[in-house]
């Protein structure tokens, strides 16, 4: 069974899932999603409260990258092969959500820079170890006519998980925190408290997983067939070397659409709080309020953008049925893009929630359509193999924006935070560009169900 199949609508032999069980089959998709949206809105002002310098920012964000190129896909071939008493993808579900909670408790009581930096790479490592297996599971379990929605599912997850990570700050402000008052090292308190939250979710949110969906024990075949390959890291290595040499052409042409798009993505993470303090409070001065507000706001914009992909999420099945994968994305990127563009052109705070339309359109089709698109192009017994090599068309381009953009940062964009968000805009519409060349597999797509 492939992992996003978009073959003939044949039946696999599989029991269909209903919707709610595909609901709490991806359920853990939503505590790692709210870790990756402390990290997405926190880390840059985390890094700036503990004296990072602005234009070296990218470098502090190595470790999600690295981790990524490293761990996905050894993850991917190990799960592929591993035989226990709790299945193939369960172990390393348990192991990296608790390795990511422990990380989510001890980050916002980082005392220095590289403290943070370290714990980032600890935290992404155990983020990576949990996810990565996850896009297997969904192949693992449903029939192929249900690959769509499961992998939407995900998606919404994600915008769900990132809404209430963008948004907890200021939750915790409403509910009467004071969200000047900020700890020996001037990370706020509200900060702290997210964090905490983060690690309860994220531990959670496997658990409910792994009690409401059990894994479909493997035939006598498949166990005969792991039990004759090769073990040991050494095989584990050659298996990701051969499946790159074999790598489905459909993979290769989505590696272009994926380097423009993650680099814009990254691009935005890193420096949107630091263009709304240009833009909307006239600061670049971490310790003053106008920055800590700007943290709020984008807080607030973060999680209206997540909310918005956790919507068009559902909307984009039928969408997608009907015009295909390729359209949909290509809309939703070219949307996202001119929107992003004109970010740093507002001045008023309650405007900035109309481009976030845009993003969220295109973050729901980033975290959905291109494993769409990789449909029908992978065999059965590489799934978790491929997944990991696919995700590591999003790492690379993240890699290759951390020692790019401050080549360029002083030089080409002025030292310009606003700048970024401006180039991320432009490279979304680069990315939707590329997207007419990827070739799908010449089969229909099947009837959406849930």
């Amino acid at each position: 069974m492939n992992a996003a199949t978009t073959s003939s609508p044949q039946m696999t032999g599989k029991p269909r899932l209903s919707f709610w069980q595909i609901i709490n089959m991806n359920f853990g998709f939503f505590g790692i999603q709210f870790s990756f949206g402390l990290q997405q809105s926190s880390m840059s002002p985390i890094y700036a409260y503990l004296g990072a310098d602005e234009a070296s920012l990218p470098y502090l964000w190595l470790a999600g990258p690295v981790t990524g190129l490293l761990v996905q896909p050894l993850i991917g071939a190990m799960s592929d092969r591993t035989i226990s008493r709790w299945g193939r993808r369960t172990p390393y579900f348990l192991i990296g959500a608790v390795l990511c909670s422990l990380g989510l408790l001890i980050m916002p009581f980082s005392s220095t820079l590289w403290m943070a930096a370290g714990l980032l790479w600890i935290l992404d490592a155990a983020n990576n170890v949990t996810m990565e297996p996850y896009r297997a599971f969904v192949s693992d379990k449903l029939d192929a006519s249900q690959h769509s929605v499961g992998f939407l599912t995900q998606s919404a997850f994600t915008g769900l998980g990132q809404t209430l990570a963008y948004l907890t700050p200021s939750i915790l402000v409403v509910a009467g925190m004071n969200s000047n008052s900020v700890n020996s090292h001037h990370i706020p308190y509200i900060v702290i408290a997210a964090f905490i939250i983060g690690a309860i979710f994220s531990i959670a949110s496997i658990l409910w997983t792994l009690k409401t969906t059990p894994e479909i024990p493997l035939t006598t075949e498949q166990l005969a067939q792991i039990r004759q390959q090769a073990s040991g890291w050494r095989a584990t290595l050659a298996e990701i070397g051969l499946a790159i040499k074999e790598m489905p052409p459909t993979m290769r042409q989505l590696a272009l659409v994926k380097l423009f798009q993650w680099y814009a993505m990254f691009c935005y993470w890193q420096y949107i709080m630091l263009s709304l303090g240009r833009s909307i409070f006239g600061t670049s001065d971490p310790s003053s309020a106008g920055f800590r507000e700007a943290g709020l706001l984008n807080g607030q914009i973060g999680a209206f953008y997540n909310f918005i992909a956790f919507i068009a999420a559902f909307a984009l099945v039928p969408f997608t049925r009907r015009f295909g994968p390729k359209i949909s994305h290509a809309t939703c990127l070219t949307l996202a893009g001119l929107c992003m563009m004109s970010i740093p052109a507002i001045h008023t705070p309650a405007l900035l929630f109309i481009p976030m339309l845009g993003v969220g359109l295109a973050w729901a089709s980033i975290m959905g359509n291109p494993y769409i698109m990789l449909a029908g192009s992978i065999p059965a017994e590489r799934t978790g193999v491929y997944m990991g090599i696919f995700n590591m068309f999003i790492v690379i381009p993240m890699i290759i924006q951390i020692f790019t953009l401050p080549l360029y940062y002083q030089a080409w964009l002025g030292g310009n935070p606003e700048n970024v968000i401006r180039l991320a805009g432009g490279l979304l519409i680069c990315a939707a560009l590329a997207v007419g060349i990827v070739k799908l597999p010449k089969r229909t797509l099947p009837t959406i169900e849930t």
